[in-house]
């Protein structure tokens, strides 16, 4: 992409102009909080579709948000043309609805940035598309996870300069891929028999109602979901770790489990250790890997996060231990599945894409308990 297409950072006066597709659901309320405090960007549009004609203040009281004129934001239906003079729309929408939107916009819109919170072009394989998700698979963006280490040495975040079209990865990948992706690469664990479990508040199961999952019936009780095999972050996670420099043949058992708190991710990682391998070289090989990274913290060992931590912030934390009776590897990583595992990393890689300052609009401090 030439210079004279990357838009230059905007100025106070003119910031750039964001819809929020999906703005009535968990993932859009949460990038119009993170959009609300952005110092270069000004949500102008909310979409939705069941919502549709509603105002935003009605369907989320806690988002003080008002339109580039000071007008109230009324939801609009999600159209083309609706979204259409945009710098940046996202789509805030269920998997398999981002493909088709997403293709018109960007036929009418070329030089408009999409940041797709859903899974539709995250995934490289149209195989695994079609094997975890039964549809047609809509093509592959750049991977919205800047702090990612790949095989060459370079990061992700180079990917994400000057990008149009972002994937964000999901919520639960992102817990595991942070924990995983250094170990793996260095053979310290057995990558064959990675196995992780995900303790996850009730917003990663999204917004629309299921009867299984309504907090009301689950409260006091925790219910496992996406078991044997069956979850569809896994292609995505096992795809990072192949990213990372990892071998092609890895195997990961992974199940999430709701339990009775509104968010955040504690991913659980179990392997074998390699020969040898000791705690301070999982912390040496993790440090390696996320040194100078604003929005990763690697623990000291004997500590290790919990969720309350990083409720709030765009950040993971993450601590590692190997049990020499067993010979187990256990890694532990914390993030808020809303902000760190959607709408911060969205707004993270768009400020990366706009040659904005990466941290813009995001904080590493966790709310008060």
């Amino acid at each position: 992409m030439s210079e004279s297409t990357v838009p230059a950072a905007p100025s106070v006066t003119q910031p750039l102009r964001a819809a929020v597709v999906g703005a009535s659901g968990y993932a859009g309320g949460e990038m119009l909080r993170l959009l609300a405090d952005h110092p270069s960007v000004q949500v102008a549009t909310v979409a939705a579709h069941s919502s549709a004609g509603r105002p935003l203040a009605e369907v989320a009281p806690h988002l003080d948000l008002a339109g580039p004129d000071g007008e109230d934001l009324v939801l609009v239906g999600t159209t083309v043309e609706n979204l259409v003079g945009h710098d940046v729309v996202v789509l805030a929408l269920p998997h398999g609805q981002s493909g088709e939107i997403s293709a018109a916009l960007r036929a009418s819109d070329p030089d408009v940035l999409v940041l797709d919170l859903g899974a539709d072009h995250r995934l490289e394989s149209a195989r695994d598309w079609e094997d975890y998700y039964g549809t047609e698979h809509a093509g592959t963006w750049a991977y919205g996870m800047p702090e990612l280490p790949l095989a060459d040495g370079t990061r992700q975040r180079d990917a994400l300069a000057g990008a149009r079209e972002i994937a964000v990865p999901g919520c639960n990948a992102t817990a595991v891929t942070f924990a995983l992706a250094p170990l793996v690469r260095a053979g310290l664990v057995d990558h064959r028999a990675l196995s992780a479990v995900l303790p996850v508040g009730y917003s990663g199961a999204g917004r629309a109602p299921k009867q299984s999952l309504l907090f009301s019936e689950a409260a006091g009780s925790a219910a496992p979901y996406g078991v044997g095999g069956t979850h569809r972050h896994i292609p995505e996670i096992l795809q990072n770790l192949r990213r990372g420099g990892g071998p092609a043949d890895a195997r990961l058992t992974f199940t999430p489990v709701l339990v009775p708190m509104s968010r955040g991710i504690l991913a659980v990682v179990n392997a074998p250790a390699a020969d040898g391998a000791t705690t301070a070289d999982l912390l040496a090989a993790l440090e390696a890997d996320y040194a100078g990274e604003r929005f990763v913290r690697v623990l000291p060992e004997g500590i290790f996060p919990a969720t309350g931590e990083v409720t709030g912030a765009n950040t993971v934390r993450i601590g590692a231990a190997v049990d020499r009776r067993s010979g187990q590897a256990t890694v532990i990583a914390a993030i808020d599945n809303l902000v760190k595992g959607t709408a911060g990393a969205a707004v993270q890689s768009m400020n990366i894409a706009l040659g904005l300052p990466e941290g813009a609009g995001l904080t590493r401090t966790a709310l008060a308990p």
